[in-house]
């Protein structure tokens, strides 16, 4: 299989192997790349999981350690975080089984973020993830 439009023109190459999967034309096909394709979508939707979880990881630390400056602009950014990532976990249910994985890489993250953006050091916020997931997740639960 000629490889030149995958390399050259991507967005040609994902029209053209859709018209030809759609056709049934699979020998045609350039399969390989469409396999690696596919699980590199996989690995983006992951991504995503531990990146919305890094960032309501960063404001829920915001919130609990910088308690003067709470108000409805942080409290509405958690909830838009949470509902944003409930939309995430039920368009890719298989999703939950990462949860714990996803949990602990977008906490560690968040950790530093958190420092970053309220200047206090890294030591101040627990190592692990104080919350469950369904704390996290849960609209009526703000850490004090």
């Amino acid at each position: 299989m000629d490889n030149s439009l995958y390399d050259n023109d991507f967005y040609g190459w994902t029209k053209q192997q859709a018209e030809l999967l759609r056709a049934g034309k699979l020998a045609y096909s350039d399969v390989s790349n469409i396999a690696e394709e596919i699980e590199d979508m996989g690995k983006n939707l992951k991504r995503e999981l531990e990146n919305r979880l890094k960032i309501l990881f960063i404001h829920l630390l915001k919130w609990q350690y910088q308690p003067t400056y709470r108000g409805n602009s942080w409290r509405y950014s958690i909830e838009e975080e949470r509902a944003e990532l409930a939309d995430h976990i039920n368009d890719n249910p298989s999703l939950k089984f990462k949860l714990p994985e996803a949990m602990q890489r977008g906490y560690k993250y968040a950790v530093s973020g958190a420092a970053k953006e309220t200047g206090l050091s890294k030591t101040t916020f627990p190592d692990t993830c104080p919350w469950s997931f369904e704390q996290t997740m849960d609209n009526e639960s703000f850490p004090e």
